[in-house]
Formats: structure tokens, C-alpha cells, sequence
């Protein structure tokens, strides 16, 4: 949803803070699993736009970019190696994740939802709160909007397109997109996306929208970090707040 490992990592927290102090509003009238993702979706479709977001902000921008970036073969074949495929791989999962930052929130709640983690359109419609049918047509929207994007620019997709993730790389490297010094989506990861799939998700029939989906799925999750030490503290912190304000009403009364 937000492009940056560590900007995920705040807006997690942030989430997580927010569940914990919302507790109290669950009246039981849905399943708790789904109260929570509610909290989820509401809080990353209304947060702070951040700075990828801004560059991002359209498919048309993102082919711009793309072709502004000049075309050499990183590495070649008799230069190859682990680090330089890392760094293609780095290309490539920036591009991707460039390509969802194009689309608008909700569509890229719904197609992360329904596409990435194969979450299947009754569940995905009692998250956001709207119609499985509805939840479907955003979902089919967002796809074509991508399928038709990768279709005409992408050599993951369609081969006779010309662009690939290894003739960019370099580019990408010296405009400061990609920093061989700090990776930021070939960390170590717990899984790939299409592992953590729900067999229940809803079919695909068009071709183009299966390999679309499937070159997403491709993308790695993230280890979930442990937040509980500092969740803790800034709690414990709103606790001590909490109770010398009490002190200070009391002493006024």
C-alpha cells in the first residue's frame, strides 16, 4: 500500500496502536477477524499520502518514467552473478510496486485483497464495508487497468514488449531508484505472496488477468517485525499521560 518496507513498518504500528485503543468500540456485530480488517482498510485508504505516492500517481507517469530511463543490459550473461540478479529482482519489485501505487487506494485495497492474497469477494466486501458484486467490479476494474498497462509496456507479460527489469537496472541504480547498498524488497522474507493464497479465492478466467495476478503473487512478504516492545512503551507512555492528567483534574476539583 505504501511502496517502502519502513514506511509499511510505521503505518503497521500505527494500525496495531489503533486496534488496541478501539477495542472497546466492537459491538459483536461482525466476526472480530473481520472488525480488525475493517480497521485496516479505513486506516490506509484515509492516511497521509507519502513520497512514492506523489511520483506515482498515474499509469500514463509510471510509462514516462519507464521510457526516460535509458536501456542498457546490466551485468550481461558472462558478468552474471547472485548480487546482479538481486538487483534485477529489486527493479523488478519496484516497478511492480509503482504499478500499484498508480492505481487509487480502494482499488489497491481490493486488488491486494482480492488478487495478491486471494481473499475471495464475500470476505473482501464485509472488509470494506460494500457489496460483493461491488467488491468484484473494483477488483475487475483494477485488473484491466494493470492488465492492459503490462500488456503494452511490460516483458513479464507480453515478450515482444521490449522493456525488461535487466535493462533498467542500471538506470534505475544511477537515477537512485534502486541502492545495491540498501535493498529494500530482496530482504530476507517469511514467504512469496502466492504461499500465503486462500484456496478459496475467486477464479480468473481471462489469461491476461492470470498472469498479471500470478506476476504479483511473485513478490516476497516482509518478516513481520516484533512491534511489541515498542507498542508497549509508547503505551505504557499514554498510560503515565493518562493518569497525571487524572492527578491534575483531581487536584483542580
Amino acid at each position: 500500500m505504501v511502496g517502502r518496507p519502513d514506511d509499511a513498518q510505521d503505518v503497521t504500528q500505527e494500525i496495531l496502536i489503533k486496534m488496541i485503543t478501539k477495542l472497546s468500540t466492537f459491538r459483536r456485530k461482525s466476526s472480530f477477524r473481520t472488525w480488525l480488517y475493517r480497521i485496516v482498510t479505513n486506516h490506509v485508504i484515509n492516511m497521509k499520502r507519502n513520497r512514492l505516492e506523489r511520483l506515482f500517481t498515474s499509469l500514463d507517469r509510471h510509462a514516462e518514467f519507464k521510457d526516460s530511463l535509458e536501456t542498457t543490459e546490466f551485468g550481461g550473461v558472462q558478468h552474471a552473478s547472485a548480487e546482479t540478479d538481486l538487483l534485477v529482482k529489486e527493479t523488478k519489485n519496484f516497478c511492480l510496486m509503482g504499478m500499484l501505487l498508480c492505481l487509487d487506494r480502494t482499488q489497491r485495497v481490493v486488488f491486494i485483497l482480492g488478487s495478491i492474497l486471494g481473499i475471495d469477494s464475500n470476505r473482501g466486501g464485509e472488509f470494506l464495508s460494500t457489496r460483493p458484486d461491488n467488491f468484484r467490479k473494483i477488483l475487475s476494474r483494477a485488473r484491466k487497468q494493470l492488465g492492459n498497462f503490462m500488456n503494452e509496456n511490460c516483458g513479464l507479460i507480453n515478450e515482444s514488449n521490449s522493456c525488461r527489469c535487466s535493462t533498467k537496472t542500471k538506470a534505475c541504480i544511477e537515477a537512485g531508484v534502486v541502492d545495491p547498498e540498501n535493498l529494500r524488497f530482496t530482504r530476507e522474507h517469511l514467504l512469496r505472496a502466492e504461499e500465503f493464497v486462500s484456496g478459496k479465492a475467486d477464479m480468473v478466467d481471462d489469461a491476461l488477468d492470470v498472469k498479471v495476478q500470478n506476476t504479483f503473487r511473485d513478490q516476497p512478504l516482509l518478516k513481520s517485525p516484533d512491534f511489541f516492545s515498542s507498542l508497549k512503551a509508547r503505551l505504557n507512555r499514554n498510560e503515565v499521560g493518562l493518569i497525571i492528567n487524572f492527578n491534575d483534574n483531581k487536584k483542580q476539583t
